[in-house]
Parts: C-alpha cells; sequence; structure tokens
C-alpha cells in the first residue's frame, strides 16, 4: 500500500528538523526543510534550493546549489537579502516572470524563466509550471492567478509536487500521479486545513507532507489535517515535518 520507503534522520543546528529520504530507481531523494516554505532537496549530486529564506546561516550543512526554484514574489518565498548572502555564482535560477523582475544585484549561473504551464527539461530532471493563486479569481488576491507558481518537479521518476502559495484550486485538483505532495495551509494568506484535505484527496498524492503553515493564527493544526485525509483515505501517507523552530 505505501510504496515509500522512509528514513528519518534528526540534524541541524539551528533546530531539529526531519531530513527524509525517499527511495526511487535511480538513487534516494533526500527532502530537507528548512523553514516555513524553505526546502533543500538532494538527488544525484544535484543540490536544489526552494524558496531559501530566513538567511544563509540556514544552509551551511549544504553544498552550494545547483538550481534555486523560486514561486512567488513575496518575501518568504524571493528574499534578495537570503539570495544576496549565499554562493550563487553557480547557481541556476528557475523563476516565474514576475519574480524575475524583481530579482536584485543577484550573481547567477543563469536565470531561467518558466511561467503557468511551461515545462523546462534538464540533464538531471524535468520541471513544470503549475498555477497558484486565491479563490475567488480577483486583481487585488493576495496571490493573483498567472503571477507565480507551483511546480512538479520529476527526479529518478519520483514526481514532487510543490503548492506554492495557493488554495486548492481545479489545476491542483486536476493534478495525477504526484508521489510527493507539498501543500501549503495557512489563513488567511492560502487555505485552512479542511480546504486543503479537499484538495489532497481530490488527486490523490501517494504522501502528502504540510508546509507553509504558519498564518496570522499561529500555526495550523497539521494533526488534525493527517486525520482529515486519513478518515476518508488511508492510502494517502501524510507526513508531519518540522519546519518551524
Amino acid at each position: 500500500m505505501k510504496q515509500l520507503a522512509l528514513t528519518i534522520l534528526l540534524s541541524f543546528s539551528f533546530a531539529v528538523h526531519a531530513q527524509e529520504i525517499i527511495q526511487t530507481d535511480n538513487g534516494p531523494v533526500k527532502l530537507s526543510p528548512i523553514q516555513h516554505a524553505t526546502m533543500v532537496i538532494e538527488w544525484k549530486g544535484l543540490t536544489i534550493y526552494v524558496d531559501p529564506y530566513g538567511g544563509a546561516e540556514r544552509f551551511e550543512k549544504f553544498t552550494d546549489a545547483d538550481y534555486i526554484l523560486i514561486t512567488d514574489i513575496h518575501g518568504d518565498h524571493l528574499n534578495n537579502s537570503t539570495l544576496a548572502a549565499l554562493n550563487t555564482a553557480n547557481s541556476t535560477l528557475i523563476v516565474p516572470n514576475a519574480v524575475a523582475e524583481k530579482l536584485i544585484g543577484i550573481e547567477s549561473k543563469e536565470v531561467m524563466v518558466i511561467n503557468n504551464g511551461e515545462t523546462l527539461t534538464e540533464p538531471l530532471f524535468t520541471i513544470r509550471a503549475i498555477p497558484m493563486y486565491n479563490l475567488p479569481v480577483s486583481d487585488d488576491a493576495r496571490h493573483t492567478k498567472g503571477r507565480g507558481n507551483g511546480y512538479i518537479l520529476n527526479l529518478g521518476g519520483k514526481n514532487l509536487y510543490i503548492s506554492g502559495d495557493t488554495e486548492a484550486i481545479p489545476e491542483m485538483r486536476a493534478l495525477k500521479n504526484i508521489d510527493i505532495a507539498f501543500v501549503c495551509m495557512n489563513l488567511p494568506y492560502t487555505m485552512d486545513i479542511n480546504q486543503a484535505a479537499e484538495g489532497v484527496l481530490a488527486f490523490k498524492p501517494k504522501m502528502v507532507i504540510p508546509y507553509h503553515y504558519r498564518g496570522q493564527g499561529g500555526l495550523a493544526d497539521t494533526e488534525e489535517f493527517k486525520n482529515l485525509v486519513n478518515s476518508q483515505d488511508d492510502n494517502i501517507e501524510v507526513l508531519l515535518l518540522n519546519w518551524y523552530e
């Protein structure tokens, strides 16, 4: 029933975070939560930073990024001060156009712009940009349709979905063949745990990992989110990692 081999390693000096190791047909993928929406993904010597935020010292235990994925223009996703403090001279940045326009003084190997619905094929992986936005669609929403990206990253035959800041939009509900889904849940910026659970139950990833779950009222109840999902579908593994100090 559960296809993903899991190993928990406790490490890091800032806080105790779990490094999740996902076995693929082409070697293990290591997933390390850093903070909020920030993570590091490692596979076959490749290091990917997602939405680096919180200061360069949080990345001291990792090699410099080969790729940096940024989902949106807000400071907890596009953080120019953190980017400037990292060694990004040999990093390729993959970003939506709205982010590319706001990169300030960031050295990089290349900036690759990808917008909703587009796919990039790199030597070791493919990445597809998925819409992320608030409902109802409006020009004054915190996250407008078409501005930011969620991503589907294919590594070693595994599809990793990174939701970005979104609600359970039709494009999320229609996803297929997702092995691991990182799904946000924080009010009033994205959605509550009920809507997040409804979205997950619609597209049925093999595993879902709540992330980006600190909102105006504090941390979302991820244990209850897990109960909501598994009370209706116990084939979906809900993995709770520590994203906050």
